[in-house]
């Protein structure tokens, strides 16, 4: 086998990766990336091979990606024109390259043009270009990571609140661990009996949020409820507590580390339907079942979304 490129090794998602393939292949077959050297040092006296990757520059990046077979896109951490421009340059690069196969951290329902998520338009937009570039590819369709919603409830229960609101009306979605979902790209990275194929990455259960929140407050001992709101209200609540509505906002003093357009947007998607898609390729791919909403909760440290890590 070829060398396998993961970028963002500094990231949260890319550093599970980095941890979890690590295990599958030996170093010597590995090339980490990230945005700056001084992200690289903690493989710097290891055998894997750590190089610069400027997602700005298809030049840079096709320096980066040279010699490697695989080559693991994970998605930009903001949304737009310049996330669907970094993804460009990372496709056409892997083109000149000569690589053969890239592993795409996409969402569950992206290739529907109807999804209402404001993140969909990047995703579909670069599962797109990568289909037509003729270059073999894995699609990753993950569903919402879990993370998210455990580190938005403790938020709750440390400031005392006893309802969140949210617009995912009575939808369902099979809440997925960021740390599988980087199990599965590892999974992917490893092997060659997938080609050309996008794969669901979903949880163990569909939950609705109030199942979800019933779950949560078994475990933490809370009895916190769910207020169903609509979008445009949703959308007052997070300016009212000053979280940014877009990924060029200010987060320094955002209770929560999520756009408000992402967050109101995905949970539009959960209430028209759009992520109850029961299959999942997880196990398939992994040898194994995804951790449930109950084991993150009773382990809830570990289970917590982390500092954003931006580099644009």
């Amino acid at each position: 086998m070829g060398k396998v490129v993961v970028n963002g090794v500094d990231g949260n998602f890319g550093g599970y990766v980095a941890q979890y393939i690590r295990k599958l292949l030996p170093d010597n077959q590995l090339i980490f990336t990230a945005p700056s050297v001084k992200k690289l040092t903690d493989y710097s006296e290891t055998a894997i091979e750590c190089r610069v990757a400027d997602f700005n520059s298809m030049k840079n990046l096709t320096s980066a990606f040279t010699g490697a077979e695989k080559v693991l896109l994970i998605s930009m951490p903001f949304v737009g024109k310049k996330r669907r421009q970094a993804h460009k340059n990372a496709i056409d690069a892997c083109i000149a390259a000569g690589v053969r196969q890239i592993i795409y951290t996409s969402v569950l329902s992206a290739g529907n043009p109807l999804n209402p998520s404001v993140e969909n338009v990047d995703h579909g937009y670069t599962e797109a270009l990568i289909q037509n570039s003729g270059i073999d590819y894995i699609f990753l369709r993950n569903s919402l990571f879990a993370e998210a919603f455990i580190s938005d409830y403790m938020r709750a229960v440390k400031s005392g609140e006893n309802t969140i609101e949210k617009n995912m009306g009575d939808g369902r979605v099979g809440f997925i661990s960021r740390q599988d979902a980087a199990f599965a790209a590892a999974c992917a990275l490893n092997t060659h009996l997938i080609h050309r194929e996008a794969l669901n990455i979903n949880g163990l259960e569909l939950l609705n949020y109030s199942s979800f929140l019933k779950i949560a407050n078994n475990v933490i001992g809370q009895n916190i409820t769910y207020t169903p709101r609509t979008d445009q209200e949703l959308f007052d609540y997070f300016d009212s507590i000053g979280v940014p509505r877009n990924t060029d906002g200010d987060f320094s003093k955002s209770p929560i580390k999520a756009t408000s357009e992402g967050m109101v947007t995905f949970g539009t998607t959960v209430r028209e339907g759009f992520l109850d898609v029961s299959a999942s390729d997880f196990s398939s791919l992994c040898a194994r079942l995804p951790i449930s909403v109950r084991y993150m909760f009773e382990h809830v440290e570990n289970y917590l979304l982390g500092e954003r890590h931006p580099t644009e």
